[in-house]
């Protein structure tokens, strides 16, 4: 112990005294009225009482206690209030509010690939019934190219070939997922018979291989109708396999995003047309790529405006940059398409602006939703502000 403290007895001594002095103030004040004019040891609780009887100033009981406001104001119905900045809700011990997705590049890619497939094959199936087949070629070869490079995304991230197989085993309609392999199942073999039939002319006449030559064009068209059929599914199912997710500025979005992803799709088919067919053969090109630049414009437009704070991630960072490049390229494409009717280098100029365009909006989607994850307030903030509209406006009883 330091020689110049004093000794634990004595401060006790002095904590007594104190009690005892604070006591008799108590019992003074009980007795003869205000502390603070009154004499006696009730003056005690004055600065002047109180350095006479050898405490602390202290204010007097009887005047009302002023708090200061943090700009130095003072409260209007006094007490003290707290200098204590507004709680932020950011984690549950430690641990994040939501968890983000995992998935890598290949989720991304798998949607473009998928779209892809879908609106190719709907150029394709355009140009079968108009008698193009330049455009009708493109569009079938295009579409098993881009199947089959959505079965390897989509088996990249399942980690194991044998988990696709799995989810055959039931086929469950409140499913995305389950759907969208169901879809993925009858549309793959559907399109790759129609891509090999084009190899058709390549056959010999007789033989074996002349009876496939006959038979290939009758059921390559047949398998072209039913890879159609089925492309609306396979290019919108992924939008709902996204909003059915509880990643905020997807889940919000959900009458949007199989919107924008049916005119990505068709946009990027009508670019394939458009790069493979001739001018003459691309008309069926150019009104779908009409119909999917406008159909994915308003749905971009709607999600950045239509979501109030869930709309904020789709429009900074990455997912900003590229939805914004996403919508300039499908502007672009467009405008080259419909100018481009008898001029082939700007129709494939337009056809690529196209393609880059859906690229560029899937990735853009997919960082939107991913950013929307990672920050608690998208999660934290639209769950308040529903509560407090449920407790403004309760729902009335039923009658």
């Amino acid at each position: 112990m330091s020689p110049d403290r004093a000794p634990v007895g004595a401060l006790f001594r002095r904590f007594r005294e104190r009690l005892a002095a604070e006591e008799r103030a108590a019992a003074a004040d009980r007795a003869g009225g205000s502390r603070a004019t009154g004499s006696g040891a009730g003056v005690a609780r004055t600065d002047a009482g109180a350095a006479g009887a050898g405490l602390a100033p202290q204010p007097p009981r009887d005047v009302p206690p002023t708090g200061r406001r943090r700009g130095g104001g003072r409260r209007r119905g006094g007490g003290e209030q707290l200098n204590v900045p507004p709680a932020e809700f950011t984690s549950y011990y430690g641990r994040p509010i939501l968890k983000a997705p995992v998935w890598t590049w290949d989720i991304p890619a798998y949607l473009f690939t998928g779209g892809l497939a879908a609106g190719s094959a709907l150029v394709a199936a355009g140009g079968q019934l108009t008698d193009r087949p330049a455009l009708r070629r493109a569009g079938r070869v295009s579409s098993l190219a881009a199947v089959s490079a959505s079965a390897v995304f989509l088996i990249r991230d399942l980690g194991m070939p044998s988990r696709f197989h799995h989810m055959l085993r039931v086929a469950k309609l409140t499913s995305p997922m389950s759907v969208g392999t169901w879809v993925l199942s009858v549309f793959g073999p559907a399109a790759g018979v129609a891509a090999i039939a084009e190899a058709a002319p390549w056959l010999p006449e007789r033989g074996v291989l002349g009876v496939g030559r006959r038979l290939l064009p009758p059921v390559g068209h047949a398998a072209g109708l039913v890879a159609a059929a089925t492309a609306p599914a396979l290019a919108t199912y992924t939008g709902v396999l996204l909003a059915d997710t509880a990643v905020p500025s997807w889940h919000e979005a959900y009458p949007e995003l199989p919107a924008i992803f049916a005119g990505s799709a068709l946009a990027s088919g009508a670019g394939v047309g458009l790069l493979a067919a001739p001018v003459e053969q691309a008309g069926p090109a150019r009104r779908l790529a009409v119909a999917g630049a406008a159909l994915e414009l308003w749905g971009s437009h709607r999600v950045e405006k239509r979501l109030g704070l869930l709309s904020e991630p789709y429009t900074v960072g990455s997912a900003g940059r590229l939805l914004r490049a996403g919508r300039a390229l499908t502007v672009a494409g467009v405008v080259g398409a419909l100018a481009g009717r008898r001029n082939r280098a700007l129709s494939v100029l337009s056809g690529g602006a196209l393609l880059a365009a859906s690229v560029c909006t899937r990735f853009g989607i997919f960082h939107g939703g991913v950013a929307s994850a990672k920050d608690p307030k998208y999660t934290v903030v639209p769950q308040r502000e529903r509560a407090d509209r449920r407790r403004s406006h309760p729902e009335r009883p039923a009658s």
